[in-house]
């Protein structure tokens, strides 16, 4: 784990020009009103002074730092401030905070989970025994343990703790990445976080038939790489894995870009290793574009640089993967019996919203906050499926539609008017939806977002029936699916932090309706309702 460097002091302020970099575009001359909406500088200087005031709210206290790490600007220059917090020198994971200000600095409240202050302690239990209790089989523990403040469990009460990090590969192939933190007085495992995000698997090939792409030029061959997105490219994994063991790497798959003579990429079928490269390189413009044009966000980050994908990767390889280590999609060609190749557009996008959420609020990949983790990035998925308005792979709201083949049993993956027709998945919050995979307890919130965006009830979308229940009986009327789709990235973005549970999900959603449509508006009241309609009171 990368350490970062604090000083002693309660408050540390990032320079000028990161700061004005996190931001993103200033606001046009023709948005500004007399007097001028604060600098996302001065937002985050009025926001770390705020902070001793209102100590209580946000569970400040002595050996406490802050280190402001974006700030997003409304453009009525109201500000939200996004910090993470140490203590004596020591992380604070699921401590990170937003504090939401007016243009004239007065305070509107902060966003964070952590249920009270950290106090000081030393720890009980060794290194070496938290690195024995974090290893499992097949497992192997990369680098050395390091003290944290552990605030992601399900009661947000921060507790010294060692994060082990260790390292070896999921059920299917995947690579995995866990980190797992020890309670430093205990002994007990108090979370493991898989930090490769997964589509647990389908797939097939040329989804989206026929479709324009951007490409370099490069001598006399093209490049399959979108300078117009970021340099966003494509490449072959040669049916190779990586092969990593403890810190060592000895063999990372490539990502060898793919070149055309003529610049017509693919046949439309497997026999050409280009078609699914098509495919791949295809979502990841359409998820770009979603992003830039429906948010203005550019890039994944926001920081106007592009991903990179790896197609082919191993042989018989039924899933894909986000990795924010490489900042990189990676694409199996599927089984052959229940899945074809995983490059469809909707796991595409679901992918690369995995970088997006990590990029943000950063929801821990585990627990509650996992399964939101994960139904950010199915959302996403359909609303960019909507949004690329392909007539081969029209919006829906089934995830892995196209990637299933006969083999598979159903006809998608996930399906978000009704969870649980996958036979996992949870259509309803309960006491135990912590305790589901994070791909099935996802469920809730996917069937919010289908009941926010459509309502309950039979209905005929886009040629596919739908089905949608509510657990309490009440009818529901949709807000349409654009309305919902920027109330959840508002959420996302603006009030949701490390280790949101569903709880804070609907407030983070409740407060994004508000800002975007009126605290009683339709959209706000619909909000509240869709909640309740999945028992998430």
């Amino acid at each position: 784990m990368t350490r970062r460097a604090f000083t002693s002091r309660r408050i540390v302020l990032l320079t000028s020009a990161t700061l004005l970099a996190a931001a993103g575009t200033a606001l046009p001359a023709s948005a500004r009103q007399a007097p001028s909406p604060p600098t996302p500088q001065k937002a985050a200087e009025r926001a770390l002074h705020a902070l001793g005031t209102h100590a209580a709210q946000v569970r400040t206290g002595d050996g406490q730092a802050f280190q402001v790490v974006r700030v997003a600007m409304d453009r009525d220059g109201t500000s939200h401030t996004r910090m993470t917090r140490t203590y004596a020198g020591l992380p604070v994971l699921g401590g990170d905070i937003v504090v939401h200000q007016s243009a004239s600095g007065a305070w509107r409240g902060s966003s964070g989970t952590l249920a009270k202050a950290p106090a000081g302690s030393r720890p009980e239990v060794s290194a070496r025994t938290a690195e024995k209790r974090a290893v499992t089989r097949h497992r192997k523990a990369d680098g050395s343990p390091a003290l944290v403040v552990e605030a992601r469990t399900a009661d947000h009460r921060p507790r010294l703790a060692w994060r082990v990090q260790t390292i070896g590969k999921q059920a299917d192939g995947t690579p995995s990445r866990i980190f797992t933190s020890v309670d430093a007085a205990t002994g007990k495992v108090l979370l493991r976080e898989e930090t490769i995000r997964t589509e647990a698997g389908d797939g097939k090939s040329l989804y989206t038939g026929t479709v324009p792409l951007e490409t370099t030029k490069s001598g006399g061959t093209y490049q399959l790489k979108d300078p117009t997105r970021g340099n966003t490219y494509t490449g072959d994994a040669g049916n190779q894995a990586d092969l990593c063991f403890l810190i060592w790497c000895f063999m990372r798959a490539p990502a060898t870009v793919f070149t055309d003579a003529d610049n017509h990429w693919g046949s439309g079928t497997t026999a050409d290793r280009a078609t699914v490269a098509v495919d791949a390189q295809f979502g990841t413009g359409m998820t770009w574009d979603f992003y830039k044009n429906v948010f203005g966000r550019t890039g994944i980050a926001g920081d106007g640089k592009g991903s990179f994908n790896r197609v082919h990767y191993d042989n018989g390889y039924a899933n894909a993967f986000w990795d924010d280590s490489c900042f990189c999609m990676t694409y199996g060609d599927g089984d052959g019996t229940q899945l074809g190749p995983l490059t469809s557009l909707d796991v595409a996008a679901h992918e690369m919203s995995h970088g997006v959420t990590s990029s943000t609020a950063n929801l821990t990949y585990s627990g509650e906050s996992g399964g939101l983790n994960e139904a950010t990035s199915d959302i996403m998925a359909a609303a960019v499926e909507f949004y690329a308005g392909n007539s081969n792979d029209v919006g829906d709201y089934l995830v892995g539609e196209k990637i299933v083949l006969p083999g598979f049993g159903r006809p998608a993956l996930r399906f978000m008017d009704r969870p649980s027709r996958d036979g996992n998945s949870a259509d309803s919050w309960s006491t135990g939806t912590k305790n589901l995979d994070v791909h099935y307890s996802s469920g809730v919130a996917n069937h919010f977002y289908y009941l926010l965006s459509e309502g309950s009830g039979a209905k005929t979308i886009n040629g596919v029936s739908y089905d949608s229940p509510t657990s309490n009986g009440s009818t529901i009327t949709g807000i349409g699916r654009d309305a919902a789709t920027k109330i959840w990235y508002r959420a996302l973005t603006t009030y949701m932090t490390s280790s949101t549970d569903y709880k804070g999900a609907r407030t983070a959603t409740l407060n994004a309706a508000r800002d975007l449509y009126g605290s009683g508006s339709t959209q706000y009241n619909t909000v509240a309702a869709a909640w309740s309609a999945v028992n998430v009171n």
